[in-house]
């Protein structure tokens, strides 16, 4: 595109310089032609300027050709882009009559706020209406024209109720029939419903000027309290919004009980007595507004319990003074407990955000501090308050999700961490990290942040304010800190060849109030354990450092490489070792499996061979048995000798069965000799082969 804009650039130049050449030659011609009428001399003359003409003629054509295919290739481009405009996606349409509202979108919160005007309009006009005729009377159409746009309100909203989603194991559900299901079958619908039955049907029969049959449009206040409740967890200043609301609601009280005190006075009769309203034909009196004030102004009285009351006279008076001063007990307690607690909070937001100063202060007095110390602290606390600096943020910020913990700080503490040097070039994660284990620290005017030889345990970064780097005596400045610059990092990073070890190398003293960063050793070691190349990376800054301030043996790095050379070797041989391991228990695991399956075989065996060992002979009785206690010496020892002859059978027996045994055995340690570590388990099948036909031939 650039391309084509020089060469445009070039071509328009090039037309323009060629105009003006034309033009120049135009004008010698029409010179030359004056020139020669003038003299009376012929015109023939003219015939070299002729040929100049025609060849700049030719120019001047070759120039219009030119303009003529730029302005072609100019309708063919807006063509081309025509087409790609067509080409392109169009915008998606939103189908209104498809939409699905979302409770936590900015839209269900401002149709929230419209919802108040209709509610609290209700509340409010109908019962004045109602008790002072002249108001209804007066502004009728008014009155009329209001009803029905908050009506036309009222269904707007069922609508919307209808549309609106809930969410279903955290994901909101956008299926119209499972919406309207879960809209009919809730609370709030019957309420909906009745608030929007046209009882203003019932004008026919008491007349236009009874508000009164409006009575059910009080049943959408729970649409008021979910609009309260979620400007409350929006606003900036919920301690304000919350006296704000009871101020509200109070307000509405006295409205309420001031209408019904007049049209308790006009059912008892107006001046009747001190305690009702003065007559209304006083000319004093008379005025609506005079009234609305009036009655205002006793109810409030009644209920602040403030100022002297007329005493009542008749049963109603009494009954509706003894119901108004049980209201005010309730509000009174309504109100200081709402003020007791809005000022709670904000002395816990206080000492959230600020440390407790009247502790501290009761404890210096009681260990008699000196006065110098008792005003440096005093002056500290001072400059905290005016500038509102916050020192517990971690504390203020525990309650929320870790994901919206680093966000947060990310924003606060980001544009601070990213001017370090030694943190510049390092990952973003890393970063993200750190700001959270940041902790701000505010230092006073001629403070020292730290000395020259302490054993440091943190670093510093400077987010506002100016620190010196002073010499021993505390007067000379060898520099001077400013924003983003950090000190401290040398003695935390453990470089091998510090000099200095983990001391201190200098001492930074404020110059006037200081705020700082700070991040401890042990937090930096966990982050960088994390993150290997930006610790190599932070180590290789800190070494240039101490290089420039010859504050690092050299020796120290060949150490160094040495102590990593050897433990890549030690890693190197425990691997190795762990193979072989590893290939050690590969074989006794197969070792161990191979003499579980030969241990089993001769279980299995051994359960053959003495199932043919069982006694077959034919059980005998009881009686039997004495016979043969009792009986002779004949047949005992014919027992005996049946019994030597079942032993030798038996012994035959498991003579053979040991044969083909040791054979088996013998097929198996043959076919699986090959194997390493076989030897002494073979050699130990022998010798039970052995044994075992040993045995045999002594039983035989």
């Amino acid at each position: 595109m650039l391309t084509q804009q020089r060469r445009y650039n070039t071509r328009q130049q090039s037309c323009a310089s060629s105009l003006h050449f034309y033009s120049l030659i135009t004008t010698r011609y029409l010179c030359w032609t004056i020139r020669a009428k003038a003299q009376g001399g012929p015109m023939t003359e003219a015939k070299p300027f002729d040929r100049l003409d025609k060849g700049r003629m030719n120019r001047w054509a070759r120039v219009f050709r030119w303009h003529r295919m730029q302005k072609e290739d100019d309708e063919e481009e807006k063509k081309e882009e025509r087409k790609d405009e067509k080409k392109l996606p169009a915008k998606p349409k939103v189908n209104w009559t498809e939409r699905v509202v979302d409770p936590s979108e900015g839209f269900y919160y401002g149709w929230l706020q419209v919802m108040i005007f209709p509610i609290f309009y209700n509340w409010i006009i109908i019962i004045c209406r109602t008790c002072f005729k002249e108001i209804e009377d007066e502004f009728l159409t008014l009155w009329l024209t209001l009803d029905y746009c908050s009506d036309l309100l009222y269904v707007a909203d069922t609508i919307i109720k209808f549309r609106t989603g809930f969410l279903e194991q955290g994901i909101l559900v956008q299926d119209r029939d499972r919406l309207k299901k879960h809209y009919l079958f809730s609370s709030h619908f019957l309420l909906d419903l009745a608030s929007l039955l046209p009882t203003d049907l019932l004008y026919l029969y008491f007349g236009i000027n009874q508000p009164l049959v409006r009575v059910n449009r009080f049943l959408r206040i729970s649409r008021l309290n979910e609009a309260m409740d979620r400007m409350e967890t929006r606003t900036s200043y919920p301690n304000t919004f919350r006296i704000s609301k009871l101020m509200l609601y109070i307000f509405v009280l006295i409205h309420w009980n001031a209408c019904i005190y007049f049209a308790l006075s006009s059912y008892i009769g107006f001046g009747v007595d001190r305690w009702v309203y003065p007559n209304i034909t006083d000319p004093m009196s008379s005025p609506v507004r005079h009234q609305y004030i009036y009655c205002f102004w006793f109810s409030a009285q009644i209920f602040t319990t403030v100022g002297d009351t007329p005493l009542p006279d008749r049963e109603e008076e009494y009954l509706f003074m003894i119901a108004d001063l049980l209201i005010a007990v309730l509000v009174f307690a309504s109100v200081v407990g709402n003020v007791g607690n809005v000022i709670t909070n904000l002395r816990d937001r206080d000492n959230v955000f600020f440390p407790n100063h009247e502790l501290v202060k009761g404890y210096l007095r009681n260990r008699y501090i000196s006065k110098e110390l008792r005003n440096r602290v005093n002056d500290w606390y001072q400059h905290l308050y005016i500038n509102r600096k916050i020192t517990r943020e971690n504390e203020i910020l525990q309650q929320l999700p870790v994901q919206l913990q680093t966000e947060i700080a990310v924003s606060v503490h980001l544009p601070t961490l990213s001017k370090v040097t030694i943190f510049q070039n390092c990952e973003t994660s890393l970063l993200e990290e750190l700001v959270l284990k940041l902790i701000p620290q505010v230092y006073s005017p001629g403070e020292y942040v730290c000395r020259k030889g302490d054993v440091g345990h943190e670093m510093y970064i400077i987010k506002d304010g100016k620190l010196a780097v002073v010499a021993d005596d505390g007067i000379t400045q060898f520099a001077v800190l400013s924003d983003g610059n950090f000190f401290g990092e040398i003695s935390i990073l453990n470089i091998k060849g510090n000099k200095s070890g983990n001391r201190r190398t200098a001492n930074i003293r404020s110059i006037g109030h200081s705020d700082l960063f700070s991040l401890s050793k042990e937090d930096l070691t966990d982050v960088l354990s994390e993150f290997p190349a930006a610790k190599r990376h932070l180590e290789e800054k800190g070494r240039q450092i101490l290089t420039k301030m010859g504050m690092l043996v050299k020796a120290a790095e060949g150490e160094e490489e040495q102590d990593e050379e050897k433990v890549e070797v030690k890693v190197e041989r425990l691997e190795g070792n762990l193979n072989t391991l590893q290939t050690k228990l590969a074989r006794l695991m197969a070792e161990l499996e191979s003499s579980n399956r030969k241990i089993l075989a001769r279980v299995e065996q051994l359960e053959l061979e003495t199932e043919g060992w069982e006694d077959n002979s034919p059980e005998e009785g009881e009686g039997g048995e004495v016979e043969r206690r009792d009986g002779v010496g004949m047949e005992v020892e014919g027992e005996r000798g049946e019994a030597e002859g079942e032993d030798q059978a038996k012994g035959t027996k498991r003579a053979n069965v040991g044969e083909k045994h040791a054979k088996e055995t013998k097929r198996e340690d043959e076919g699986e000799g090959k194997d390493e570590g076989y030897g002494e388990e073979k050699g130990g099948e022998e010798g039970e082969t052995k044994e075992t036909e040993r045995r045999g031939q002594e039983d035989m």
